[in-house]
C-alpha cells in the first residue's frame, strides 16, 4: 500500500525537538489523533487527556546501539571507504550488516551489497568478513544486508568506535543519548536496536508519571530493531523479541476488563502480535480483515521470545492491539500496511492528508500520530 500524499522535503525533522529553540524539551512535538476518519491536533503533552484510566501502553525497552562504524573494504587500508551499519546478531555469532558509502556530509548513501568474501578493516585492527546475503535480493540489484563474521566483540567495538546511524535528512550528528528513549534498558549481552524505536522518544519521566497518576498502565516488551531501508522501503526482516509473562498477563487482563491496548511504535505491535494466538483458530484461515477490534481477530497473548518474521498487513489484521502511537512514515513505507491494519485505509489517508496540510514533521525526531478506535456512540431509535 502507499498513501497517495506527497510529503515535501522540508517536512523532515532535521534535529531533535529540544534543539529547535530555548526551553524546549523532547515532548515539544505535535500529536495528531485519529479516531476513525476524525482527526484532531494537539501538543504531545496533551496525551494524558487522550487516554483513559484502564488503558495500557505497550512500550519497547530496547536500547539503541551506536551501530555505525567507518572502515575500508578491499586490499588493506587502501580500499574503498565504507560505513558499516551493524543490524542484528544471529544465533551463530554472525552479524547482519549493511555496507554504505559515505556521502561527504556526515551521512551515507546506499551501495551494492557484498562482495562475498569481502574483508572490511575496522578500527582497533578488527576484521569483518562478508559471508553471504541475509536473503535473496528483494528487487533489482544485490542484496542489501549480509551475514558477516567479526573477529572481535561487536558490542565492545560499537561502544568504543561506533556512532548512531544517521540518514541524510538530518542536519548533523547527534550524541547517542539523543537516540535513547526513557524506556530503554541495556541488555546484559550488549544487544540492542540498530535504529531507535522512535515512537517512545517524546516521552519524559514527568509525562510517564502523569499518565500513571491518571490510571494509564505500562507494559514492557523488547524488540531489537534491525537496519531499516530509507530508500527501498522493504518489509522488515526477522528480528529478536521478548514478551515477558508479566506483560502477557497485564494485556490479557486489560482486554478482559474492557480496557484498550495501545502499542507505542510499530516495533511494539510486531512483538505483541507475534506473541498472540487467536481465540478462534479458524479465524486465521479466513483472515481478520482491516481495522482493530474485529471479533474474529481477538487473541490471547502468551509469554514468548525468539525471532519474529511477522509482517502485519490489513489481510492478517491485528488480534490484540486496539490503538497505536507512531511516527509519520513515508508514503511508500512498508510500515503503512501495519497502520492500515489498525486504522483502516480511509482513516489513514485522511490522517496523512491532514498531517501534510498542517505541516507535521516526519522521521525519528518528528511529530507523532495516535490511532485510536472509532468509538462514536450508536444512534438510538425510539
Amino acid at each position: 500500500m502507499s498513501v497517495a500524499v506527497g510529503v515535501p522535503e522540508e517536512l523532515s525533522a532535521r534535529v531533535p525537538a529540544e534543539q529547535r529553540g530555548p526551553g524546549r524539551g523532547r515532548d515539544d512535538v505535535r500529536l495528531m489523533v485519529s479516531r476513525g476518519t476524525e482527526v484532531s491536533h494537539h501538543a504531545f503533552r496533551e496525551l494524558p487527556g487522550q487516554l483513559r484510566a484502564g488503558d495500557v501502553l505497550v512500550v519497547n525497552t530496547s536500547t539503541t546501539l551506536a551501530a555505525a562504524v567507518t572502515g575500508r573494504l578491499g586490499p588493506e587500508a587502501g580500499g574503498e571507504a565504507v560505513v558499516v551499519h551493524f543490524s542484528t546478531r544471529g544465533d551463530d555469532g554472525r552479524w547482519a550488516v549493511e555496507l554504505r558509502e559515505p556521502d561527504g556530509a556526515g551521512s551515507t548513501r546506499p551501495r551494492p551489497g557484498g562482495p562475498e568474501g569481502g574483508v572490511v578493516r575496522l578500527p582497533g585492527r578488527a576484521r569483518l568478513v562478508l559471508e553471504e546475503p541475509l536473503s535473496a535480493p528483494r528487487g533489482p540489484g544485490a542484496a542489501r544486508l549480509w551475514w558477516a563474521r567479526v573477529d572481535t566483540s561487536v558490542p565492545a567495538l560499537l561502544a568504543r568506535y561506533g556512532r548512531p546511524i544517521r540518514y541524510g535528512y538530518t542536519e548533523r550528528d547527534q550524541p547517542l543519548a539523543a537516540y535513547q528513549t526513557v524506556f530503554a534498558l541495556p541488555s546484559p549481552d550488549g544487544s540492542g536496536s540498530a535504529e531507535m524505536p522512535s515512537a517512545g522518544r517524546p516521552f519524559t519521566a514527568g509525562l510517564v508519571a502523569e499518565l500513571v497518576r491518571r490510571g494509564v498502565q505500562f507494559a514492557p516488551l523488547t524488540l531489537h530493531t534491525g537496519v531499516a531501508s530509507t530508500e527501498a522501503h522493504e518489509p522488515p526482516y526477522p528480528e529478536r523479541f521478548e514478551v515477558p509473562a508479566s506483560t502477557a498477563w497485564l494485556v490479557n487482563a486489560v482486554k478482559a476488563g474492557g480496557g484498550r491496548v495501545i502499542a507505542v511504535g510499530t516495533t511494539a505491535v510486531r512483538a505483541l502480535e507475534s506473541a498472540a494466538v487467536p481465540r478462534r483458530p479458524e479465524a486465521d484461515a479466513a483472515g481478520a480483515g482491516a481495522g482493530a477490534g474485529a471479533a474474529d481477530a481477538a487473541g490471547v497473548v502468551r509469554a514468548a521470545s525468539g525471532w519474529t518474521d511477522l509482517v502485519v498487513t490489513p489481510a492478517r489484521g491485528v488480534r490484540v492491539v486496539d490503538g497505536l502511537l507512531t511516527g509519520l512514515h513515508e508514503p511508500e513505507a512498508s510500515h503503512l500496511l501495519m497502520l492500515e491494519a489498525v486504522a483502516g485505509g480511509p482513516a489513514l489517508h485522511r490522517a496523512y492528508t491532514e498531517a501534510v496540510r498542517e505541516l507535521y514533521l516526519w522521521h525519528e525526531f518528528g511529530d507523532v500520530h495516535l490511532i485510536l478506535p472509532d468509538e462514536a456512540p450508536h444512534r438510538t431509535h425510539c
